[in-house]
This record gives structure tokens, sequence and C-alpha cells, in this order.
């Protein structure tokens, strides 16, 4: 190994940057004691810099406090960072109190991260009084300091932290940038187009920032006028407008802007993707999908949950076995997400076997994933075993949702589970703490019909908390029926029709008053 011709002294500083393991700092340490370079300041303070970010700050405390440093604001600097990073926070504060006892003075190196310390703290009090402290040492015109106390008024209130941007000397372009994001996310447009406007200089950051509150807000007219005027467009301002375009519900648009994109990433291709399934366009998503492929854009797990999607919902096995072997065995992680795209797809194709023996190889299931299964299985009449895996789920440290008694009740009532349906729709409040919503009123209701005891479920439809709606009273007919309840069908089907005239009269189109007269002649016909 070449030795260094350097210096010790300028050596040590490149052996602390490059210093990545915490015996290797004991070791510059020792280098240190072992030389009269340990008395220097900034070399010390760089050490102890260094053993806060390898994250030992019992260890840089105990080279703060040794006897061989006398005070010095470049070892109060290096220690109040690292409190500020990586706490106790209130000590970077108590430091600060101490140094004018030891008779320094902070710079400007000390407030940045004391005003960091206030934010993780929520102190502001504390924060503002390091304000009014700023101003009087003549430090707020340094721009890393009206940076902090930027972010420091941002945690606390966006009028303040208004007051406090438009009060710096000097604003660079990227905090001009974190203003306008910050009113974007508080959903405050206006002001965010006001800054933007105010800007005596932009990048691409800028008319990104400002493009997508437009985006999030669902302005596609101010949108689609910004983007035209934009000086430079990258793929993110592309990708963006093409969402603007397909949230509005202008898919056609949507495609013509993806198409004419100079480039595309994954991210674009999954949006388009992602917008042809979320406005039931399935046949469309498979066919970009195949495209892509085509073109050689390696996908990722959003591209393959969009892509599964649209399999399951055309029913296209094919398709998704190929792209559970092709895609997700060659490279892609079996994640939650794509794990449970692929058991829906299995599920909904017809192949609940191998739906089951994918949920099984998951490594990381979430409750999102039991509930599908739970549900495939109901669907396929395997209600015994959506049983058993309702009872395995409840062993697991996931907390139910409404969605997997959903999955469970469903499995009760069309396995003929009654009793146990009834108790499981009473345990959801008392041990796991999902109130019943209404459609959990109607698979139990639906429960209850399918096996006759018609009588009860009227009492549940009289004593429940919520108004019966067309499902509940659906069942309660189909209960009717089976016991050839006359008087009670009667009573049903008209509660049912008022329910669909009343929907009808609240929807602007007519399509509703065809269901009604629909079902009025069939029932007749009954």
């Amino acid at each position: 190994m070449q030795r260094s011709t350097l210096p010790l002294g300028q050596l040590i500083p490149h052996l602390l940057r490059s210093c990545v393991f915490f015996h290797q700092l004991k070791q510059i340490h020792g280098l240190l004691l072992t030389s009269s370079l340990s008395l220097s300041p900034t070399l010390s303070s760089l050490l102890l810099r260094r053993a806060t970010e390898l994250g030992s700050m019992p260890y840089a405390e105990r080279l703060f406090s040794s006897p061989l440093h006398p005070p010095h604001v470049l070892l109060h600097n290096a220690m109040i960072r690292g409190y500020a990073h990586h706490g106790p926070y209130e000590n970077a504060l108590h430091l600060f109190d101490e140094m004018p006892l030891r008779g320094l003075a902070p710079n400007s190196f000390t407030y940045p991260y004391l005003i960091s310390a206030c934010a993780r703290l929520g102190s502001s009090g504390f924060g503002k009084k390091l304000h009014c402290r700023v101003i009087k040492d003549g430090f707020d015109g340094v721009p890393v300091i009206g940076s902090s106390l930027l972010n420091f008024y941002l945690e606390l209130d966006m009028s303040d932290a208004r007051r406090v941007f438009d009060g710096l000397a000097l604003k660079s372009v990227g905090l001009w940038n974190k203003m306008i994001a910050e009113y974007v996310n508080f959903g405050d447009i206006n002001s965010a187009r006001e800054v933007f406007d105010g800007m005596p200089e932009r990048d691409v950051v800028s008319w990104n920032a400002m493009f997508s509150g437009y985006v999030k807000s669902k302005y596609v007219e101010e949108a689609k006028e910004l983007f035209q005027r934009m000086p430079k467009k990258d793929i993110v301002s592309w990708t963006a407008m093409v969402r603007a375009l397909a949230d509005s519900g202008d898919l056609r648009g949507a495609r013509k802007l993806f198409d004419e994109m100079p480039e595309r990433n994954v991210v674009s291709w999954n949006c388009m993707l992602a917008s042809y399934t979320q406005n039931g366009k399935f046949r469309q998503a498979l066919d970009l999908f195949l495209r892509m492929r085509s073109e050689k854009v390696a996908p990722d797990g959003y591209t393959a949950v969009s892509a599964l999607s649209a399999c399951a919902h055309l029913g296209d096995l094919k398709i998704g076995k190929w792209i559970h072997f092709n895609l997700i065995n060659s490279g892609l992680r079996l994640e939650a997400i794509i794990g449970t795209s692929l058991v829906e797809m299995y599920s909904k194709c017809g192949d609940i076997d191998r739906a089951l023996l994918t949920f099984l190889k998951m490594i990381t299931k979430d409750v999102f994933c039991w509930n599908v299964m739970i549900k495939a299985l109901a669907m396929h009449g395997k209600c015994a075993d959506a049983m058993k895996l309702f009872a395995l789920l409840k062993r697991e440290s996931l907390v139910l949702n409404d969605y997997t008694f959903m999955g469970i009740l469903f499995a009760c009532s069309h396995g003929g589970l009654v009793e146990e349906g009834k108790k499981i729709f009473d345990s959801m409040e008392r041990e796991f703490r999902v109130r019943p919503k209404i459609e959990h009123f109607g698979c139990l209701i639906d429960m209850l019909c399918r096996d006759g005891r018609v009588e009860e479920a009227k009492r549940v439809i009289k004593e429940m908390p919520y108004k019966p709606d067309i499902a509940i009273w659906g069942a309660l007919l189909g209960g009717c029926r089976v016991s050839n309840d006359v008087v009670s069908i009667n009573k049903a089907n008209g509660m049912r029709l008022r329910v669909l005239e009343r929907r009808w009269k609240m929807e602007k189109f007519g399509r509703a008053l065809d269901v009604v007269l629909f079902l009025r002649d069939a029932d007749a016909a009954l």
C-alpha cells in the first residue's frame, strides 16, 4: 500500500471522512492522543462530529468532556449538531445556554442546528427567542440560518413562515420552491401561484411544483395553461399532465399526450396503465402493457399490479400466468401488494387452487391479502377453508378491518354457517373494535334469510342503527319467498321498490327508472 506524503495534520481529516466503522474512529482517536494534534480544536471537533455521525453519542460525550480539550465554539457546534440530529434534542439547547458561562459566543454555524432541535422538540417559545438572538447578533442575512428559520416556522404556522420568507434578504431558488411546495401541500393554490409569479428566476422544479399543485387540486385548465408555458418540460411534467387529463376523465387526451412524450420511464407507463384500469378500460390496459414489454421497458411492482388487475377483470388467465412466471419469478419480489393482485387474478379467473398456493408461498402478507383470500375461497364455495383461514388470521399480529368481516360473513352466509356467522358478527365490536356497517348487517340478514329464519332477520332490521337499503330489502324478500310468506313478500318488495324510486329521484339519469320498471314487471311475473 502506498504511504501518504501528506503531513499528519492534513491526513487526519481525510481519514475521518473515509471512516465508516467505530473501531477505525477509535484508532484515529488514539493517533491524535499520541501526538500533539489532540490539542487542535479543529481536528478534535472533526473527530467529535464523526463520532456523532456514526451514531455513538455516549462516545462523543466522553470526547467532549475530556479535560484535554479547553472550551471552544467548534467543539460546542459539533456536539450541538450531534444532539440536533440524534437527540436528546433538549441537550442541544442546554449546551447553548452553557456557552456564555464558558466565555463562548455562538456563530453562524451554531444557530441552524439549534433551530432544527427546536423544530423537532416543537418548542415554539425557545425557537422564537433564538430568532430574536439571530437578529440581534446580525446573522439574519445568512442563507442557511434563514432556511432553518423558515423550516421552523413552517412547522408552526404558514402565516408566520410567510413573514419570515418575505423578510429574508437572500432567497435561493430552492427556498422559493419550498414555499410553493408547502402552499400546495396546504391546499392554498392561490398563495402558491402568488409566490410562483413573484420569483425572480425559476428552474424546472419551480414549474413542476406549481404544476403539480394544479394537478393535485384538479384544476385541469390551469394545469394545461401552465404546461404550455413551461420553457422546459421534463419527464415529471409530462407524466403529471397525463395524470391530470386521465383524472379529469379525458383518457383519449391522456393517451394522445402519452404517445407524444419525447421520452418515457416506468413511472410514465404505470401512470397510463393505472389510468386505464381505474377507469375500467382493461383491454386497453393489457394492450398498453404488451406494448411496454415490446419496447423493453423494465416493469416494477406497480406495473404488475395494474396488468394483473386488468387480467382479473377480463378473466384472462393466460396472460395473468405469463405475467406471474415471466415477470415476478424473473426478478420482481413477491411483496404483499403484488401477491394480493396475483391471488385476486387467479381467483377471478377461476383458478382458486393456484390462488391459494400463491397465498401460502407469500412470505409477507398484510391484512388486505388475507381479506382477498378469504373472500376468494367463499366465492368459490370453499367456505370451510375460509373459516380455517380466518382462524389463522386471528393468530397473526394484524389489525382486522371491516373488509375482513365482510369476507368471512359472506362465507358463513353462503356456507350455511349461521351460528358461526352470528358469533363472528357479535365479536366484531366487542373483541376487535370494528363497528358493523350496513353491509355487515346485510350479510347477517342474508345469512338468516337463507336459513329460513325470517322473523329473526326482521328483528335485526328493526333494531339495527341504519335505515334498510335495497340490498337488505332484497335479502329479506328472498327469505320470505323461501318461507312462502305472501304478506311479508309484498311488504319487502314494496319497500325495495320505494328505495329504488327514491334513488332514481336523486340521480340525474333515468337509468334507475328502467331498473324499477324491470323489477316491478319481474316481481309481477313471479
